[in-house]
């Protein structure tokens, strides 16, 4: 399966796959009616570790996920490979953001989790993240199979 890959050395840590990333599942086709002076929430995030190196974070698919078998209101599925959450179903206890080990499910700002779904859901095909990524860093390819203690 297809999934989000980082390469660290080349990541710049501006923050446009967090921006292309929330302008993707805004709904909206203008970027400025969709971002300008409003808090964004993306569904991957950019990190700096204690040494300087950036990097973003964004959810593996696990072989064996954690957030799906702690969802306490079956928000959470997988689907051919991809973990997708239902709004509608999430009651917002967050026990999903608790247990990710890889702090890649997070609220979406009214209290509801997301995270990312390979932009499976807004028909943009290859993820936004990848797409606007300038420098080439996030990459959406098939490697080997992540064991299951991922």
């Amino acid at each position: 399966m297809k999934r989000i890959y980082v390469k660290e050395e080349w990541c710049l840590g501006c923050h446009l796959c967090e921006y292309n990333c929330a302008f993707a599942n805004s709904g909206l086709t203008d970027m400025v009616k969709a971002l300008r002076d409003k808090p964004i929430y993306p569904r991957i995030q950019v990190e700096t570790d204690a040494g300087g190196v950036t990097y973003a974070v964004s959810c593996r698919h696990c072989t064996d996920p954690i957030c799906v078998k702690s969802c306490i209101a079956g928000a959470l599925s997988k689907k051919d490979g991809v973990i997708e959450i239902d709004h509608e179903k999430c009651v917002g206890c967050l026990t999903c953001v608790l247990v990710c080990p890889y702090g890649a499910v997070v609220e979406d700002g009214s209290g509801i989790a997301q995270k990312c779904e390979l932009c499976m859901k807004n028909s943009c095909g290859t993820p936004a993240c990848v797409k606007g990524c300038p420098n080439g860093a996030i990459v959406y390819e098939e490697r080997q199979a992540v064991p299951a203690s991922d």
